[in-house]
């Protein structure tokens, strides 16, 4: 069966329902009907952008155009995955950075070239989406983590500064802060899969459904896909909770928390 194909006259009947919730938050008076009208604006237009881009990356066949456009996704995501926390400690943009690259790419190229053998390689199918799926819930599993770690130390310096002055070290002092913020990170991750396949159908899955994939084939790709998510996730989220729970301590293992900028 061939996809709906959708023209703007279905994409704007779309967009009514998000009209009806400024409306509704207009009527309730809580303040997030300019917020919803400006973010569904901002998805249109990134969406419609990124749809242009990608036909042109699909079209160039050019190796070093996918590997500087994945750069490009892994380096906003690394910020913006900063940029969703209340706190900030000096070089968590350059931890953030560094793990989200690792992470995301380690997770990206193993799918790639262990688990469905591209040729070439650098595919955009492939390696465009695959990337993406993998970033944007990376993104949120070093958001969740970063917040609740610096919250932690924040939280149990007392606690923390009596272990160290006890003989612990910082390690050993800081690890039950540590063990929440990754805890923490993974929990949607968790949650998600839990819930594929029973509460909800997973995007993906349902993207290649209603462009008329075979369900078996895209309930396959739904299960590839959660697990480099999972993979994803983890790999991120240990990664930045680790580089804060070094940078918050100084080279004489001393709890550091005056580097805790609070933004809000």
């Amino acid at each position: 069966m061939s996809p709906i194909l959708l023209d703007p006259g279905a994409l704007a009947l779309a967009a009514l329902l998000v009209l009806a919730n400024a409306a509704a938050s207009l009527a309730l008076r809580l303040g997030l009907g300019r917020k919803l009208v400006t973010a569904g604006a901002r998805a249109v237009i990134q969406l419609l952008l990124l749809g242009y881009v990608l036909v042109l990356v699909f079209e160039s066949d050019s190796p070093w155009i996918v590997i500087g456009l994945m750069l490009a996704m892994a380096f906003v995501a690394g910020v913006e995955a900063v940029r969703r926390t209340t706190r900030r400690v000096p070089g968590i943009y350059k931890s953030s950075l560094g793990v989200v690259m690792v992470s995301s790419m380690a997770i990206t190229f193993y799918a790639l070239f262990v688990i469905l053998r591209v040729e070439p390689w650098y595919a955009p199918q492939y390696a465009i989406p695959i990337l993406g799926m993998v970033l944007g819930n990376t993104l949120n599993g070093i958001s969740l983590g970063l917040e609740t770690v610096m919250a932690g130390f924040d939280e149990k310096r007392a606690e923390i500064e009596l272990l160290l002055a006890h003989g612990a070290t910082r390690r050993e002092a800081s690890r039950e802060v540590v063990r929440r913020a990754v805890r923490t990170g993974l929990i949607p991750t968790l949650n998600m899969m839990v819930a594929a396949g029973t509460v909800s159908i997973p995007g993906m899955m349902t993207g290649q459904i209603l462009a008329g994939e075979d369900p078996m084939n895209a309930a396959r790709y739904q299960i590839f896909i959660l697990f480099c998510i999972a993979g994803g996730v983890a790999i991120g989220t240990v990664g930045v909770v680790f580089a804060v729970a070094r940078l918050v301590f100084d080279d004489r293992d001393r709890l550091r928390t005056d580097r805790i900028r609070h933004l809000r």
